[in-house]
């Protein structure tokens, strides 16, 4: 089973040259799941960037060039109501941008969870996991491994950062060994609450299904699970934004401050919801230099990448 497993990493990761980077693509289950979401129609891509039907999780995966890669990574987890994932905007596009960093980009394409609250997180942990397992092929701080999430891929991004496991040593599957805990988080216009009044309803009826357990609410309302443990986090929204409430960032960028966690709050005046990479927003250059001065001051690129 396990040379299985590798046989179908190596097939499924056949790399090849764009710009000067590296793409590839793997599987987060080659074997099967172990839960299925249920969805049987044909994934598709609609309004020609909108995925939809996933029901098979997997990461492409975009290295810098060799002469700029300084050893970050991040994990990307694209938005989209958990019934969509907006997988260029804010999966592809931001893979490129943080390649112009030296910053390797994997976007995630998580199975939809169509009820099944934990399918998206078990396969965000997944990915973590496998990146940290090809670190030094992909010449990858395993260190520097930060997740990023817009909007319901916010969700997923905060439900990592409060989550995670650090890993089983003494676990036969070497991937279970490793540890699914991002170095930083990079959250932008995210839902993070599931509360009634207070979150994104289609996400959260997406992800618990209609008349959730209250276990299950708070389980899932990040800003209830943060420690001094947790990592620190820079939150980007829109003041205009009337799709995700903004008391979803403010209460978990006061959840962070409370305990003593770095966190970076920016609520900038227009922009609506899901920007994403787009240019047509005032401030599209001054969220990427704060982002950029951010992870400086993080001291996860070196400030020559500015």
């Amino acid at each position: 089973m396990k040379i299985l497993f590798y046989l179908l990493l190596i097939m499924s990761s056949l790399a090849f040259p764009v710009k000067g980077q590296t793409k590839l693509t793997l599987p987060l289950w080659p074997n099967g799941a172990a839960e299925s979401n249920g969805i049987t129609a044909k994934e598709i891509i609609e309004n020609h960037h909108m995925m939809t039907n996933i029901s098979e999780g997997g990461i492409s995966v975009q290295l810098p060039e060799a002469s700029k890669a300084n050893g970050a990574a991040v994990l990307i987890c694209p938005g989209g109501g958990y019934l969509y994932e907006a997988i260029y905007h804010e999966g592809f596009e931001f893979a490129d941008w943080l390649n112009d960093h030296g910053i390797a980009g994997i976007v995630l394409k998580y199975r939809l969870p169509n009820g099944h609250a934990d399918i998206p997180i078990t396969d965000a942990k997944q990915a973590m996991r496998i990146i940290r397992a090809h670190a030094a092929e992909w010449h990858i701080d395993p260190n520097k491994v930060a997740v990023a999430g817009f909007s319901a891929g916010g969700h997923v991004a905060s439900t990592l950062g409060v989550h995670y496991d650090l890993g089983d040593s003494t676990a036969t599957d070497p991937l279970m060994r490793y540890s699914t805990r991002p170095d930083l988080m990079l959250l932008f216009y995210p839902v993070i609450t599931m509360k009634l009044g207070e979150t994104h309803l289609g996400s959260r009826q997406n992800l618990l299904g209609m008349h959730p357990t209250e276990q299950l609410v708070d389980y899932y309302s990040n800003e209830l699970h943060v420690n001094k443990n947790t990592p620190p986090a820079i939150l980007m929204l829109s003041d205009n934004d009337t799709t995700v409430p903004q008391i979803n960032s403010i209460q978990f960028y006061q959840a962070l401050h409370a305990n003593k966690v770095p966190a970076s709050l920016y609520i900038f005046p227009s922009g609506g919801h899901g920007w994403g990479m787009h240019t047509n927003i005032s401030f599209w250059q001054d969220w990427r230099a704060l982002l950029l001065n951010w992870l400086q001051e993080r001291h996860f690129i070196p400030a020559a990448t500015k």
